[in-house]
């Protein structure tokens, strides 16, 4: 897939299909909101040398909306950003707890501040919710980011496959020691309402079961699976779980944060199902919540070839002066697609999808 994505956005981008013609100075701003995902750096790196080789100006705005309410920038140069994308994290700094309703007024001003011609910010569904309800005019092309990859409108996300990447390789590791002390481990991941990590990552590990909020699991049908491997001497199992994944007829374990963006924070399903299994089941069980490990990794190959080209078309697009647009990866290729069309409600697993369908095939309870 990644060489796909190079090769192809690079003959699109040769044969003029969609960028069409700039030449015109630009100033052009670049932002990362919301959470960080592994990647932001590579969209930095990548739109900001498309940029700086073209001959235009690049303004880093430094921790989100605050950096331009603040007027809190620094100009990047190509020797501060050279080797970045490697990194987790983001260059630039990030925020995802700034109140923007009803700072409208103060945000256009701030904005105009600046003196930019355009901004390319990389963020999740609020990031441009937000900017569409406080600066419907402004000037932007949108890098869609979440690590849950539950976005609209594009097919995968940047920090996605190094989320995944960083479960499999705990489903991996955590199997020794479920097997020296025939445990059950508990492996709890993110992904709010969607389980695509849960998924993506438990597949790749091969863990023994999967449970996801798209499918709420049985309670007896999972209890009967953990007790046939159980009897069978099997020496031990991985079960992971996203955090809003619930059994049938149940509700999903969260706390409610005031403040924050997202007010509803899942978290803690990982620690009932380890102790459900212990009482249940005759399994010892131990849980671990992988937490914010899954954001601080650094990026994958793979993620690496798509930052590479979402961050240069983004770039391409500014200097095209094609605003309101983002750079997504849709049907094998990275292409552009209005910014409305990554705005809605969270993009979830179908209960039949193909990779619930193969965990099925290998043995995997989900």
């Amino acid at each position: 897939m990644s060489r796909q994505i190079f090769y192809i956005f690079f003959y699109r981008l040769a044969s003029g299909k969609e960028t069409g013609q700039y030449k015109t100075h630009m100033k052009i701003g670049i932002m990362t909101g919301g959470g960080d995902a592994p990647g932001l750096n590579g969209i930095i790196e990548a739109a900001s040398r498309t940029l700086l080789l073209q001959g235009h100006e690049v303004v880093g705005i430094l921790d989100g909306f605050e950096g331009i309410f603040e007027n809190r920038t620094r100009n990047i140069t190509l020797q501060e950003i050279h080797g970045i994308h490697a990194q987790a994290g983001t260059f630039l700094g990030t925020s995802n707890r700034t109140k923007v309703e009803g700072r409208a007024e103060e945000f256009q001003a701030a904005f105009a501040k600046l003196g930019c011609d355009g901004l390319i910010a990389a963020g999740g569904d609020g990031t441009f919710i937000g900017l569409s309800k406080i600066a419907p005019n402004l000037p932007i092309v949108g890098v869609p980011k979440t690590i849950d990859n539950d976005l609209q409108g594009t097919d995968i996300t940047f920090g996605f496959d190094t989320a995944c990447t960083v479960v499999s390789e705990a489903v991996d590791a955590l199997r020794y020691t479920a097997e020296a002390h025939r445990r059950v481990m508990v492996v709890e991941t993110m992904g709010r309402t969607a389980g695509w990590i849960a998924l993506g990552g438990g597949l790749a590990g091969y863990a023994d079961a999967i449970l996801i909020p798209e499918r709420p699991f049985s309670r007896e049908k999972l209890k009967n699976f953990l007790v046939e491997k159980r009897n069978l001497k099997i020496k031990g199992l991985v079960v992971v779980i996203s955090e809003a994944a619930k059994a049938l007829n149940e509700e999903a374990t969260y706390e409610t944060v005031e403040g924050a963006i997202h007010s509803i924070r899942y978290g803690g399903v990982g620690e009932r199902l380890s102790k459900w299994i212990e009482t249940e089941t005759g399994w010892e069980s131990r849980y671990v919540v992988l937490g914010h490990l899954q954001r601080s990794h650094a990026p994958t190959t793979t993620d690496r070839f798509l930052t590479a080209s979402l961050g240069a078309l983004a770039a391409q697009l500014a200097m095209a002066k094609k605003w309101k647009m983002a750079a997504v990866y849709r049907n094998g290729i990275v292409t552009s697609a209005p910014l409305t069309e990554i705005q809605g409600p969270p993009r979830t697993i179908d209960p039949d999808h193909r990779w619930v369908k193969l965990c099925q095939s290998l043995g995997i309870y989900i």
